[in-house]
């Protein structure tokens, strides 16, 4: 089976419209991009087939998503046995493509398409339930794109110098039995989790209302900077300060903004930043649920 077909049956099995494309290099020379992003439909993605090849072969690693919101998620770093543990349990995945030896990704696929937050908590779920990645594990992550070849160094076959294909081990397109039920039950975690949050922070809100310290003596995220306890530590002043910040009555957006106010280039895009700074946040509201748990017991 040539490339093109092996694109064509992944899409088909993806079962989506429009596919966002990433080709990755991550040694890429002076002058090169790191990744070159495209937007396809189904058509264009199987007529590109020839420039993605030629792009691989010059060392770029190609990566396949759905565009915009969608019915799929991706569960990662998967072994064989768990592949047949999804089967067992009713998770069958729509494409399963293997990205080196022993490794695969199964995409499984939704009867309906899901908001941001309940497809993010799915692809956890499932992450969790069937020992992948979760950190690979949101709305909108990559996966590769089989027919074309994994090009992390470390399967780099120095005897041949060749690099393993990625292989389009099923693809039936089809969705999990137990997608009504697991669904059901990850919606109901996250109504779950919003009551839990919206419960800290009336109790955050409460404290900060009676006590003796007014919002305006409250410290700023300079002065935990200046603490020598944190040595300089950026991600821990970031955490420190929203724990802080939340515990005394302040909102998201509000510490947000503060952590916004030292470089953050280092973490990557405005996206990945975002993502940062989102994710010390609900850090930070996990480690005063527990306060707020312990407070109860």
């Amino acid at each position: 089976m040539d490339t093109a077909e092996v694109v064509r049956r992944q899409i088909g099995a993806m079962g989506w419209h429009v596919f966002e494309v990433g080709l990755f290099k991550p040694d890429a020379t002076d002058g090169e991009a790191i990744m070159l992003p495209r937007t396809w439909d189904a058509d264009t993605l199987v007529r590109s087939v020839p420039w993605l090849r030629y792009q691989n072969r010059d060392g770029r690693n190609i990566y396949i998503r759905p565009h915009g919101e969608h019915n799929l998620s991706l569960v990662d770093d998967l072994n064989g046995d768990a592949i047949l543990a999804m089967k067992r349990q009713g998770f069958s995945p729509a494409l399963v493509v293997q990205t080196s030896p022993g490794n695969y990704q199964a995409w499984l696929k939704h009867p309906e398409q899901l908001n941001r937050e309940l497809g993010t908590a799915a692809a956890r779920a499932l992450a969790e339930r069937f020992g992948g990645d979760r950190g690979a594990a949101d709305w909108r992550h990559f996966g590769r794109l089989a027919g074309l070849t994994n090009r992390k160094a470390k399967y780099h076959d120095a005897a041949t110098g060749l690099y393993p294909f990625v292989l389009l081990i099923e693809a039936d397109g089809k969705a999990y039995p137990e997608a009504e039920r697991f669904l059901a039950g990850v919606a109901k975690d996250l109504d779950r989790q919003r009551g839990e949050r919206e419960r800290v922070r009336h109790h955050a809100v409460t404290a900060a209302t009676e006590s003796s310290h007014p919002r305006a003596a409250l410290k700023t995220i300079d002065a935990f900077r200046a603490d020598p306890r944190y040595a300089g530590d950026g991600t821990r002043i970031d955490l420190a300060f929203a724990i802080y910040a939340l515990s005394h009555g302040s909102g998201a957006e509000e510490i947000a903004a503060a952590i916004r106010s030292r470089e953050l280039s280092h973490k990557g895009n405005e996206r990945r930043q975002n993502d940062y700074i989102k994710r010390t946040i609900d850090k930070a509201m996990a480690v005063i649920e527990r306060q707020v748990a312990g407070l109860g017991r």
